[in-house]
């Protein structure tokens, strides 16, 4: 016979339940680039997006998506992080910051073996990441002057 203070204890637990997956979704959602410039297998070093390239305006739209999508549940809505990852408008702007971006999309990050960010370049494509690139550049703290 089960206790009343375990059935309190679930019935105070039970709907908190979905809370403990606080990151929601994580499962990779696909990105639909289509009209952006296919980049290849081999991974450029820098932002192929970046004005003035003639794409960037596109780039920007589906990287805003793809970042909602795919980013937001962990780094926050807008870039603006929670404190559960790093807020992603720190990143700098140009070549340093595409290559800390390239590093971590490729290779993920983990700690003491706890996976902190999955490799995303296994779910996404080189033409998401750069357009998700692309797009942090507009909201980052060194394009809006709020550093």
């Amino acid at each position: 016979m089960i206790r009343t203070t375990t059935l309190l204890a679930l019935a105070l637990t039970l709907p908190l339940a979905p809370l403990a997956q606080g990151h929601g979704d994580v499962t990779p959602q696909s990105v639909n680039t289509r009209g952006l410039e296919d980049l290849g297998e081999q991974w450029r070093d820098s932002n192929p997006y970046r004005e003035p390239h003639e794409q960037h305006d596109l780039a920007v739209e589906v990287g805003r998506s793809a970042y909602n999508q795919n980013c937001a549940s962990c780094h926050g809505l807008e870039a603006k992080s929670g404190g559960i990852a790093p807020d992603l408008r720190e990143l700098e702007n140009g070549d340093y910051g595409d290559q800390w971006f390239k590093e971590r999309v490729i290779n993920g990050a983990s700690r003491n073996g706890r996976v902190l960010m999955p490799p995303m370049a296994n779910y996404l494509s080189q033409e998401a990441l750069w357009a998700i690139r692309t797009w942090l550049e507009t909201v980052s703290l060194e394009t809006t002057g709020e550093l």
